[in-house]
């Protein structure tokens, strides 16, 4: 899973605590814009998601859809990796619920930088995942979209490679 050139970059983890990711998300630099994170469950969990309840997720990968363009920017990712690493336990948005669950791995970011294309991204992967090798594709309706009319920015998949590889080149079907 690499980025290509329409501006799309794939995003360790591990670079981004180190600070030393290209787009700056962990040293505090980075330009706004929509990110996909990608996640592992080794193990079906049931999660309690906030206001939107309870959802069993069968073990798989997922993509959530976000974007950041507030003052931080694309910073907003880092939060989201602490949360994950277990280094930050605030539950505000639907995605912490998931990715601060003990099974859950964020294993990489896809970045899309200055672009705001969450809805087209999250509706794009969706029917790039739709009834493809998807463990269920929208685990709970709703997700990560309260504040549009999507049916969900949550995407399921049997493994986050081949769901990163999907989400890039819609992305990159985006920015072209």
């Amino acid at each position: 899973m690499t980025g290509g050139p329409g501006g799309v970059a794939v995003v360790d983890p591990e670079a981004i605590e180190a600070g030393t990711d290209a787009l700056g998300i962990g040293d505090g630099t980075a330009p706004p814009g929509t990110y996909v994170l990608l996640f592992s469950l080794d193990s079906a969990a049931t999660i309690t998601v906030g206001a939107l309840g309870t959802a069993r997720f069968p073990a798989g990968a997922y993509a959530y859809v976000g974007s950041a363009f507030g003052s931080n920017g694309l910073g907003r990712v880092d939060r989201h990796r602490r949360v994950a690493a277990g280094a930050h336990d605030v539950q505000h948005w639907h995605v912490d619920y998931l990715g601060g669950h003990p099974d859950v791995t964020l294993d990489a970011v896809v970045a899309v930088p200055r672009a705001d294309v969450e809805c087209l991204l999250a509706t794009g992967l969706a029917d790039a995942v739709d009834g493809r090798d998807a463990v269920d594709p929208t685990p709970l309706d709703g997700f990560g979209a309260s504040d549009c009319t999507c049916e969900t920015h949550l995407l399921g998949g049997s493994d986050a490679a081949s769901l990163g590889d999907r989400a890039v080149a819609v992305a990159e079907t985006i920015r072209s």
